[in-house]
């Protein structure tokens, strides 16, 4: 495997991975705003009531969007292996 091969094939990955994990990530991003604008509009500043919600999101996000992400995992490993 040449060198040029090889920074395409880590780059790819990266690039897949982010595109991956965004779904997820915004996800969480989403509900940690609105749960900081909730706590700071009501004075509760627990911790555990901020994590909990964002963390439930986030599990559902990644069992719903599971199969897509697997797939595209699964299509860049295939088309690795498949480069001359």
């Amino acid at each position: 495997m040449a060198e040029i091969d090889l920074i395409h094939l880590v780059r790819a990955a990266l690039v897949e991975g982010g595109i991956v994990l965004l779904p997820a990530l915004l996800a969480g991003f989403g509900v940690a705003l609105i749960v900081g604008l909730l706590q700071s509009a009501t004075g509760i500043h627990e911790p555990l009531v901020g994590m909990v919600p964002r963390l439930a999101v986030m599990l559902t996000v990644l069992f719903l969007a599971g199969g897509w992400m697997v797939e595209r995992f699964v299509d860049l490993f295939q088309s690795s292996l498949l480069m001359p």
